[in-house]
């Protein structure tokens, strides 16, 4: 038993450490030309100096925010998720599930995939014309991996029970 325990210990680090990537590092959109190298993320967008991404009362700079707010929430829920965790892994009796861990551990994988859908379908829109034309990143990439394993995790604990 200790040894799934862990394993799911490692395994809902390994998704927090990702969501933290993914939401920090600065790759989720890379445009390559000759001579040309910029990446951008949810804030920046980065050449041999940063500029923040143009902040307006516009529509495409609502779903930025909401592709920002969502990322966070889902790090946020993801930590809380892990506490509680642990928090229950001492206070439970015996055979309970940790139903309450894995409620905020789905609630973390829907905000991934709210967030990845809404800059999957609108990304064009978040950069200047001269930046439309590259492709998705690394950060973009690890933003999808994390979804399944947010997801995989709030279902195994949701199968759970305390056993001794």
């Amino acid at each position: 038993m200790l040894i799934v325990l862990a394993f799911i210990i490692l395994f809902h680090l390994a998704a927090a450490i990702l969501l933290f990537v993914a939401t920090i590092h600065n790759a989720w959109w890379v445009v390559s030309r000759p001579g040309i190298n910029i990446i951008s993320d949810l804030w920046y967008a980065c050449n041999t100096t940063c500029e923040s991404i143009e902040d307006s009362h516009t529509v495409n700079a609502a779903y930025l925010q909401a592709v920002q707010a969502t990322m966070i929430l889902a790090t946020i829920l993801c930590c809380v998720s892990f506490f509680v965790f642990i928090l229950q892994l001492f206070r439970i009796k015996q055979g309970e599930r940790f139903i309450f861990t894995a409620i905020i551990q789905i609630l973390a994988s829907l905000c991934v995939m709210i967030a990845v859908s809404i800059y999957t379908a609108e990304n064009k829109s978040f950069h200047k014309h001269d930046l439309q034309e590259g492709s998705f990143g690394s950060s973009y990439v690890v933003a999808w991996i994390s979804f399944p394993m947010t997801l995989i995790s709030g279902l195994v604990y949701l199968v759970l029970r305390k056993r001794k």
